[in-house]
């Protein structure tokens, strides 16, 4: 059943609104790192923020621009869960929103935990790593991709990004919440993967081999870094195997997120025709 809102609920129509300035200074990465909040804009990311079991601890919405099917579903859930929903003007609405999807709907929610202590993986696991990624769409289209190719986890080596950035949630189309996921410097994140038996590719320019000569069946790490500066020395070791993907035009790389789709896909597919490699 479609649910409304409470018409005696008050609008809020200022942007002035405690509230809405306390919301609108998480756009500010210090203010998302003090409070441990962070904004989910969007129908679809907000209705699988709410699948994954997020809960909010503010949403705002208006309901003249509640017309998606999924934003409608979001509010039913809100509704249902008896989580305190705020109706604001559009004009609020439109400051809250990012880039112009003005689709009725924000949360502001608490950060997933992303310590790699609490990492949990299944004993034959395919894990993302992504080392010093600096962009947030990047960060996002990795983990939508992980998603899609059913990867266990994800995990930030050294990230210089906060993994909740709003451009990030976004960019993933909501999966951010639905993944397993974790951020650690470098170090940690290799002591961790030795630990927990997994072998480790990584994505080189340089490598002798190709990405469809590794064996990236069972318990692996692939490990990208970023465009400009690609992965650092500490992923050079006799237990770690380099590949590289083929270029045939004049840039050597791919963007980090096409990177690890190729691979992730790659090894989806050995693990779904075993084999091994092609």
């Amino acid at each position: 059943m479609m649910r409304t809102m409470d018409p005696t609920l008050p609008v809020i129509s200022s942007a002035a609104n405690p509230r809405v300035k306390a919301a609108l200074a998480l756009r500010d990465r210090r203010a998302r790192d003090e409070t441990g909040l962070t904004i989910v804009d969007g129908a679809r990311e907000v209705r699988r923020a709410l699948e994954a079991g997020v809960m909010p601890t503010d949403a705002f919405v208006c309901e003249r621009l509640l017309s998606a099917v999924d934003a409608r579903a979001a509010l039913d859930r809100l509704v249902a869960d008896a989580v305190p929903v705020t109706s604001v003007s559009e004009s609020v609405f439109e400051r809250l929103a990012f880039g112009g999807r003005t689709e009725g709907i924000v949360l502001i929610v608490r950060q997933p935990s992303t310590a790699l202590a609490d990492l949990a993986i299944p004993p034959d696991a395919l894990v993302l790593v992504i080392e010093g990624v600096e962009k947030p769409g990047n960060v996002g289209a990795v983990l939508r991709t992980a998603d899609g190719a059913g990867v266990d986890a994800v995990i930030a080596a050294s990230p210089t990004t906060d993994l909740f950035n709003p451009n990030a949630i976004r960019a993933s189309a909501g999966t951010i919440f639905g993944l397993p996921l974790a951020a650690a410097p470098t170090g940690e994140v290799l002591a961790w993967l030795r630990a927990h038996g997994l072998r480790i590719v990584t994505a080189r320019v340089d490598a002798p081999a190709r990405y469809t000569d590794a064996d990236l069946s069972g318990p692996v790490a692939v490990v990208l870094g970023a465009e400009a500066d690609g992965l650092t020395t500490a992923w050079d070791g006799d237990d770690i195997l380099p590949v590289h993907i083929p270029m045939a035009g004049a840039a050597d790389s791919l963007n980090v997120s096409i990177s690890a789709a190729i691979l992730a896909y790659e090894a989806r597919r050995q693990r779904d025709h075993p084999g091994g490699a092609s």
